[in-house]
């Protein structure tokens, strides 16, 4: 025990020290640059606070906390122009589809759901897993990739254990089509309300341009799966063959909705409706861009509450994750002063300058080296990190939207590739971990997401620079 203690405070240690001097080095590379002294605050200060979430993830609210008051105690920027970056429109559409999930959850919607999966007829493992490829991904899109992630595990575990094979090699087909398919809607992620309230980007945009790319990449991830699982589906397909379909549970679950259940389908579909409408009604409406998709969720749980008074408040106490909140609140505000403070502008001119003006080139370079950074470390980190560099290079070039879609693929399908590349890993292989004390090992994992996210973003770049539509 004494052993194993002193290794962990020697580790600390050298993490500790590895942060001190990559922020030293951060400073020393701001002066050689010919940063001004607030810009070298400000970056170092954010970098303090990424790289302390990326070394000490359980602390990453504590460094949050001290990168804010590094930048506000040397006044590098004022109280009133730091809370106005903070992007609280974003944390309140967060709240109110927290607030919703957790409804639908206690309500039973995903178990409704999860019992009409396990009566599947006439089922084999192909259709299984392109069932369990679109399943995944479009209910990423429709409620968020995290919530969706946690629904698919409880089917994959309960069909595996029927069948009695491995669970692994499905459960990493559902993760992997989660992530791609979080990029087919606003909703799908917090990334993409961020890009849509920093961008100025609608539901309508989400559909027009990510949502047939997410399509597509959903095929070819279909054909990659039958290669890399080909020995795991022909295992399944003969476990079906021998056990066949369980006749009993067909009868047995085979169950209209309660009808609390189809007023909870009612809710959620008319706040489903009106994110999808959102840009229409505000036109008409004249309000400004992204306001009713921002309120809509507050609107559905202000319905909820009402209803459900008696569990109103056990859904803002347990269904909201205050603490990844306030985490995003305290990064958005410093991100804001990369902005603020004409870091963002700099780097900009020296990405333009390295690009040599090569707009597919700079697409490139935002794609596949987003990928890679999302791929090891969170992927809203490194969205609100670049949020204030993509603005700069929109203005520079000229450019729309084509940068926005980039940075989009980049953190949604980047996340594919280690096991800590998104959120949804990470709490899939802890429920996984949780409920049958079994993992994925990071080798097994870049064995096959590193292959997936590599294809996928080639795709996406080659459509990205070819389709006119895009540009």
């Amino acid at each position: 025990m004494i052993k194993f203690y002193i290794m962990d405070e020697k580790y600390l240690l050298h993490k500790t020290f590895f942060l001190i001097a990559f922020i030293i080095l951060i400073v020393i590379s701001g002066i050689y640059i010919g940063f001004t002294s607030n810009q070298i605050i400000t970056i170092a200060s954010f970098s303090l606070s990424i790289l302390g979430t990326l070394l000490f993830w359980h602390f990453r609210l504590s460094f949050a906390f001290l990168g804010t008051t590094i930048i506000l105690f040397t006044g590098v920027v004022k109280l009133d122009v730091f809370l106005h970056h903070a992007s609280m429109e974003i944390i309140l559409f967060l709240i109110g589809m927290m607030i919703i999930v957790g409804f639908l959850r206690e309500i039973g919607m995903f178990t409704w759901m999860l019992e009409r999966a396990l009566i599947m007829r006439n089922i084999s493992a192909k259709k299984f897993m392109i069932a369990l490829v679109f399943s995944s991904a479009i209910l990423a899109c429709v409620v968020d990739e995290v919530s969706s992630i946690l629904f698919m595990i409880m089917i994959i575990l309960e069909l595996c254990d029927y069948f009695e094979v491995d669970p692994l090699p499905f459960i990493m087909i559902s993760i992997l089509s989660t992530n791609i398919g979080s990029a087919g809607t606003v909703i799908g992620n917090p990334i993409g309300v961020l890009i849509a309230a920093k961008a100025g980007l609608t539901f309508e945009d989400f559909i027009l341009y990510s949502f047939p790319l997410m399509l597509l990449s959903l095929l070819i991830l279909i054909g990659l799966f039958l290669i890399l699982f080909k020995k795991e589906l022909k295992e399944l397909d003969e476990k079906i063959e021998l056990l066949g379909p369980n006749e009993f549970l067909v009868k047995l679950l085979d169950v209209p909705p309660s009808k609390k259940l189809r007023i909870a389908f009612v809710i959620f579909g008319a706040t489903i409706a009106l994110i999808a409408c959102h840009h229409r009604l505000e036109l008409l409406l004249h309000l400004e861009t992204n306001t009713i998709l921002l309120i809509a969720p507050l609107l559905a749980s202000a319905i909820i509450m009402i209803w459900r008074r008696d569990r109103a408040r056990s859904y803002i106490e347990k269904d909201v994750e205050w603490w990844t909140l306030l985490f995003f609140i305290f990064l958005f505000a410093q991100a804001g002063t990369l902005a603020q403070t004409g870091v963002a502008q700099t780097l900009a001119q020296k990405l333009l300058t390295l690009a040599e003006g090569n707009k597919n080139l700079l697409i490139g370079i935002i794609l596949f080296g987003g990928a890679f950074v999302s791929s090891i470390l969170d992927n809203v980190v490194v969205v609100a990190g670049c949020i204030p560099l993509l603005n700069s290079l929109n203005e520079a070039l000229g450019t729309d939207k084509i940068l926005w879609w980039a940075l989009l693929f980049a953190a949604c399908f980047g996340g594919n590739i280690t096991v800590i590349g998104s959120t949804a890993n990470i709490i899939a292989v802890g429920t996984l971990e949780k409920q049958r004390n079994m993992t994925i090992s990071f080798k097994y994992w870049l064995k096959i997401g590193l292959i997936v996210g590599v294809v996928t973003l080639v795709f996406v770049y080659l459509c990205l620079i070819t389709i006119p539509y895009y540009n």
